[in-house]
């Protein structure tokens, strides 16, 4: 394992690599959620590192990172994504992009996609929900004030399905998980959390811009009622040829709630193996602006040569 503290266009951003000597594919990025630092993937890494070096990071403005001012969007993330991978000599890699983490890792693949072998988008939609954006003001005031339960508890009952929804695994200790992790920032990450939801308000979230025709996998807990499976498929429907599943008994935090299986699904997707007939996921929809393909291609050889940088 190694851990690098890189410096982009003034702002200090750390990463964690934990090296593969035997990969079964390129290095997997994975760019988490407004609320997920480097460490957050630490119990995934027994499943993804096993296959794959799998590097994860703190952006600026997130985790340990600097605080980045709100006039810094999804551009300049994604841009210091392309400043890691060529400091990590990563010229090719499996992005995979959850949340926060889906509008940049397609917004990088947009803009670089000499360096994408293959896409994964988590929880990902189109749009910012209304409701969502509506209550960004009332949470930069509730903040202000001091009201750090409150918003702490409205955060939790947008980010889970609520009660009759469907059966989620872990909802009550995922809930509380969530809760206490808000109410554990510090007053600097608090501050970050104000600028992160100010940048969401003040930059483009999706762009209707070419995407690169690579491997491409979107997936969203069956119960997501954040980014629902139907945002899901019409992110799916914008690329050149994706799959599209939901993972079972699960909502918008997925990659928590059913770890292992996130992990398994996310090594199939990585090293090419079939998506479909799992277990705990339903049934894979190939959707996209090409043509429809019955099955998942095989990825790039891990050290293959990787194609211009543009």
């Amino acid at each position: 394992m190694e851990e690098r503290t890189l410096l982009f266009e003034g702002f200090t951003y750390h990463c964690r690599i934990v090296h593969q000597d035997r990969p079964q594919a390129e290095p997997l990025v994975l760019l988490g959620g407004s609320s997920q630092n480097r460490y957050a993937w630490l119990r995934h890494e027994k499943w993804l590192a096993e296959h794959c070096t799998t590097v994860t990071v703190d952006l600026p403005g997130y985790g340990a990172a600097d605080f980045l001012p709100v006039d810094h969007g999804i551009d300049f993330l994604a841009a210091t994504v392309r400043h890691m991978l060529v400091e990590l000599a990563m010229p090719r890699v499996n992005l995979v992009g959850s949340c926060f983490g889906g509008a940049i890792a397609l917004r990088f693949a947009q803009q670089y996609p000499g360096f994408v072998a293959a896409l994964g988008l988590v929880g990902m939609t189109k749009v910012i929900p209304d409701d969502y954006a509506d209550a960004v003001p009332r949470w930069t005031r509730m903040l202000a004030s001091g009201d750090r339960a409150g918003i702490a508890e409205e955060l939790v009952e947008r980010f889970m399905s609520p009660a009759g929804t469907g059966a989620v695994r872990k909802h009550q200790v995922v809930s509380r998980l969530l809760f206490r992790q808000f109410m554990a920032q510090s007053d600097d990450e608090i501050r970050m959390s104000v600028e992160h939801n100010a940048r969401l308000m003040s930059h483009d979230w999706y762009r209707d811009e070419p995407v690169p025709a690579v491997r491409s996998l979107v997936c969203t807990g069956e119960y997501d009622t954040l980014c629902t499976p139907a945002m899901g498929r019409e992110v799916a429907s914008s690329l050149p040829a994706a799959a599209f599943t939901t993972i079972k008994e699960a909502d918008h935090l997925a990659p928590v709630e059913r770890m292992e299986e996130f992990s398994d699904l996310m090594v199939r997707f990585c090293t090419g193996r079939p998506l479909t007939g799992l277990s705990y996921c339903n049934p894979v929809e190939m959707l996209g602006t090409g043509v429809r393909r019955p099955v998942v291609p095989a990825p790039v050889a891990a050290g293959a040569a990787a194609p211009a940088r543009t």
